[in-house]
């Protein structure tokens, strides 16, 4: 079943990357008027680096972890089985 998920992965992996730059995006408009900086702007204050990279990978990682989650949750619904370990086959 892998195999046959694995697409899948890879299209809503690139999904949840796309809603999670628009969501960045969108939420550090709410902090600051100017983009979000890069770490190689060389003018970019660290505080403010630092509050813009804590706030992207938080949104990433939460936008993969939930697109991911229900992708899977989708497939198992749709084959009954479920394309990932099982807590207990971590032992």
């Amino acid at each position: 079943m892998k195999l046959i998920f694995a697409p899948i992965g890879i299209v809503s992996g690139l999904l949840a990357g796309w809603v999670a730059q628009k969501t960045f995006e969108r939420l550090w408009s709410v902090f600051d008027d100017e983009e979000a900086p890069e770490p190689g702007q060389r003018d970019a204050s660290l505080p403010k680096l630092v509050m813009a990279l804590v706030v992207e990978g938080a949104v990433f990682r939460l936008t993969k972890g939930l697109v991911d989650r229900g992708a899977r949750r989708t497939f198992a619904g749709l084959t009954g089985s479920w394309p990932g370990e099982n807590a207990r086959d971590r032992v």
